[in-house]
């Protein structure tokens, strides 16, 4: 996702422009994730999210995702 301003993306911040701690993101991202692929079981979404996350530069170091 293009970042037009900050260094962050607007998904990822809070109402202050700081990062999000991790384990808000994920919940966010897997609860979405899971509106869009309701017949998906949780365990490939979320192994999915922390796949995609791992590719992001504000989350990719997090020792979370190590194995990704």
């Amino acid at each position: 996702m293009p970042i037009e301003s900050g260094h962050y993306c607007a998904y990822c911040i809070d109402a202050d422009g700081n990062l999000q701690d991790f384990e808000t993101r994920f919940a966010s991202m897997v609860s979405w994730q899971q509106r869009r692929n309701p017949d998906d079981p949780r365990e490939k979404i979320e192994a999915d999210t922390l796949a995609y996350m791992a590719t992001m530069p504000a989350w990719r170091d997090h020792p979370r995702l190590a194995d990704h």
